[in-house]
C-alpha cells in the first residue's frame, strides 16, 4: 500500500491561526509512535477540509489508502466514513457541496476566530496574534488564507505537536463544536472530518456545551462602533479583516507532507 506522498503539489494551501489554552490535564503522555500517528491524522483532516480542487480530487486514492492504514481509533473510523463518500462523488458535486457547506452557511464557516470574537475589533487582534504565533515558531505561510482557517490551524497542530501545536484547537473548541453541529444538522459527510477532530480534543465541559447552544441561537458577538455592519446576527465575510503589514518573516523551506510512520505503511 502506498504511503502518503512526501509532497502533494497544489493540495496544501496553508494559513495560520491560534491562541492559548492548556492541554487536558488528564491526558496521558503520547509515545513517539502515537504522536506520529496523531500528526498524520491532523494533516489528513487539514487536507480533507480544503477546497476539493483537481489536485485534491486526484489524490483521493492515496488519501483513502493512507486512512485505511491508520491504527484503529475513533478518529480513523470517522475519516474512513468520510472518504467512502468523498472517493465516490463526482468532482463537480464535491465542489458544489463544499461551497454550500463552508462558504454559504454562516454556522459552518471554517474561520474559527469569528465564532469566538464575532464582528468585533478583538477578532483582528486574535488573527494578528495567531500570525505572530506561527511566525515565532519559524513557520512561514504563503499568505493565501487567514491564520484562523481551520485547515491552517490543523496543519500547524500537525507540525508543532500536541501541546503547543494543538493549543489553538483547544481554545476554539466551542467554534469547532458549532461547526460539527451545523454539519450534522444538514447531514453533510464533512461532519465526520470534524467528528474525527473532536475525538482528539479534551471532552467538552458543561460550560462549553451551554456556550455552543447560545452561539447557535444568537450568533457571535457584534460590535458596530468603528466596524462596517454586516447585518443583524450575520457572520462577517471571511476576508473582512485585513491585518496590518508586517515585516517579512524569514523564509522557510516549502511545506511538505510527512511520510506516514513506518508502522502505518501496508504491504507494497
Amino acid at each position: 500500500m502506498s504511503p502518503l506522498p512526501t509532497t502533494v503539489p497544489g493540495i496544501v494551501r496553508t494559513r495560520v491561526k491560534a491562541a492559548l489554552r492548556r492541554p487536558h490535564r488528564d491526558a496521558k503522555p503520547l509515545t513517539p509512535e502515537q504522536e506520529e500517528t496523531r500528526a498524520l491524522q491532523l494533516r489528513l483532516m487539514s487536507l480533507l477540509l480544503q477546497y476539493p480542487d483537481d489536485a485534491l480530487a486526484a489524490a483521493r486514492p492515496v488519501l483513502t489508502a493512507t486512512v485505511e492504514a491508520l491504527p484503529p481509533s475513533q478518529a480513523a473510523t470517522e475519516l474512513a466514513q468520510f472518504l467512502r463518500w468523498f472517493a465516490e462523488e463526482e468532482p463537480d458535486a464535491l465542489e458544489r457541496h463544499y461551497v454550500e457547506m463552508f462558504d454559504l452557511r454562516r454556522k459552518s464557516s471554517l474561520y474559527l476566530t469569528y465564532y469566538l470574537h464575532g464582528d468585533t475589533r478583538r477578532r483582528g487582534m486574535a488573527l494578528l496574534t495567531l500570525a505572530q504565533r506561527y511566525r515565532a515558531t519559524g513557520w512561514d505561510t504563503d499568505g493565501g488564507e487567514l491564520p484562523d482557517h481551520l485547515p491552517v490551524v490543523l496543519e500547524y497542530a500537525a507540525l508543532a505537536g500536541p501541546r503547543a501545536g494543538e493549543a489553538p484547537l483547544r481554545q476554539h473548541r466551542r467554534g469547532i463544536e458549532l461547526i460539527h453541529r451545523a454539519l450534522t444538522d444538514t447531514d453533510s459527510p464533512y461532519r465526520h472530518v470534524i467528528g474525527a477532530l473532536i475525538t482528539l480534543l479534551p471532552p467538552p465541559t458543561e460550560a462549553d456545551l451551554a456556550a455552543v447552544a447560545e452561539l447557535a441561537a444568537q450568533g457571535p458577538p457584534n460590535e458596530d462602533v468603528g466596524m462596517d455592519p454586516y447585518g443583524s446576527g450575520e457572520f462577517a465575510p471571511p476576508d473582512a479583516f485585513v491585518p496590518p503589514d508586517q515585516a517579512p518573516p524569514t523564509l522557510m523551506p516549502p511545506l511538505t507532507l510527512p511520510s506516514p510512520p513506518s508502522s502505518l505503511e501496508g504491504p507494497r
